[in-house]
């Protein structure tokens, strides 16, 4: 009896044994066919090594450098030559990985697949955007021809903080680098934020800096209605500067300046930058007002590295107040400071700084050479300028009305101020005659809107038009 127990335990073993065997190789052969395996097989066959020996090489970029990394990264694809296709990686909670991170979940866990491409698009323009790659990995080569893998990501905002990245997988380290520092090349020589009108803001859902593309300005210098001699003044200092970078260079002269235009509000400061915008066209812009002043140092950088540059801080006083008048200082300030002071003298980059409160402006800002080198005010119009004004203005109406009378009694209002009566003049006359075309602004429409404005009933609006 006992040897027969022994006989059928020994008997159990063996099938219990071969059950396991049976059931392994099926698991294997079942996993050898699966997605997960899949990915790795596609990952280690082109790099020729297991997955453990498998390293990344990888460089984090702000999310609004998205669309520069792609065109880096498609150009590096087109210099080595490769008709090589994209391909993805699916699975939940792939913001929290890198690229090795989620082949090790895909080799372990099966946690990761191969799968399809992920799409979005980016803004290359203001009125333009182009494809990038959100997720996804194409095989390629180093320059020496080590196999490497190529993988981009683009800002996933459920997943914390916004960025784009790109790594490269390789068994080699040299060859990652060397794919790394060639594509960051490229994106630079290919940056789709040179020479565009840019302006820094904050999301008000996330939070985070944007960076928006804005239309560049075109005006006319009759469009300047500015006292003789300021706009040429401006133009020698800013444009004549641009347009002579090379000699001036070459004759041991610096090539970084500072504007500063003053005046009460409504006189035309942000319209005289706008000008200089239009008349610079191949010059970057970087454009911060308010409380995105934050972010001057990030400005600053783009200056230095697409020069020539332009950067507009308008209403600057809102950063650079005297910092006498707080007794912790005005951290703002220094970063202001310190992000004019970084740029090197030889860089083609002009500050132009606009603020309605001179006298409130740090010392240490408007006196030093090297940061703010020409302080020029913008006045309320004289008689001159408020008639060349009512011109400017109505050019798209039938002007009829005698000017004399109108010019006399506006002493002391704003370019902003003229443009709002001719608008109310405007509207009286297709009050009047709305078929006629053009709207005639005659001494009536133009008289009445005057009386209506100068009311004492509309003393706010005209404080805040800057009579």
């Amino acid at each position: 009896m006992s040897g027969d127990t022994t006989e059928e335990m020994e008997s159990a073993r063996r099938f219990a044994a071969d059950l396991k065997k049976i059931v392994s190789t099926t698991a294997a052969t079942l996993d050898a066919g699966s997605p997960a395996a899949a990915l790795i097989d596609k990952v280690t066959r082109h790099l020729g090594v297991p997955l453990s020996s498998v390293l990344l090489v990888a460089q984090q970029l702000e999310d609004w450098e998205h669309a520069t990394l792609q065109r880096g990264v498609d150009v590096y694809l087109a210099e080595r030559g490769d008709d090589a296709e994209w391909f993805g990686i699916s699975g939940a909670s792939r913001g929290h990985e890198d690229l090795v991170g989620m082949l090790a979940g895909a080799s372990r866990h099966g946690q990761f697949e191969l799968g399809a491409v992920d799409f979005t698009t980016a803004a290359v323009g203001p009125d333009e955007v182009t494809e990038v790659v959100q997720l996804g990995l194409v095989a390629t080569t180093a320059p020496d021809g080590t196999p490497v893998i190529v993988g981009v990501r683009g800002s996933m905002p459920q997943y914390g903080a916004p960025f784009c990245r790109f790594e490269v997988l390789s068994a080699v380290r040299e060859a990652a680098t060397a794919v790394r520092d060639r594509i960051d090349e490229l994106r630079r020589e290919h940056d789709v934020l040179r020479g565009q009108v840019l302006a820094f803001g904050v999301s008000e859902h996330r939070g985070n800096e944007l960076l928006t593309f804005l239309p560049r300005p075109e005006l006319d210098e009759d469009q300047v209605v500015l006292p003789e001699g300021v706009l040429p003044t401006i133009e020698r200092h800013v444009v004549s500067i641009a347009e002579h970078a090379e000699r001036l260079l070459a004759s041991g002269q610096h090539l970084k300046r500072g504007l500063l235009l003053h005046g009460p509000p409504g006189t035309g400061k942000t319209h005289t930058v706008r000008y200089l915008m239009g008349r610079l066209p191949e010059t970057t812009v970087v454009v911060l007002t308010g409380t995105v002043m934050r972010f001057i140092s990030k400005a600053a950088a783009l200056a230095r590295r697409l020069q020539p540059c332009m950067v507009v801080l308008e209403d600057v006083d809102l950063v650079a107040q005297d910092r006498s008048a707080t007794p912790m200082g005005n951290p703002l300030l220094f970063s202001l400071l310190d992000a004019m002071d970084g740029i090197g003298s030889d860089a083609d980059v002009t500050f132009v700084l606009t603020t309605n409160r001179a006298k409130d402006l740090e010392n240490a800002l408007a006196d030093r050479p090297g940061r703010v080198d020409l302080a020029l005010e913008i006045p309320k119009p004289d008689a001159e300028g408020r008639e060349r004004l009512f011109h400017l203005y109505g050019r798209g109406v039938n002007l009829t009305a005698d000017l004399a009378p109108v010019v006399a009694g506006t002493d002391g209002v704003t370019a902003s101020f003229i443009k709002e009566l001719l608008r109310r003049a405007t509207l009286r006359g297709l009050d009047v005659r709305p078929d006629q075309d053009p709207v005639t602004v005659d001494d009536e429409a133009l008289s009445t809107a005057l009386t209506e404005m100068q009311d004492a009933r509309n003393a706010l609006t005209r404080s805040l038009l800057g009579t």
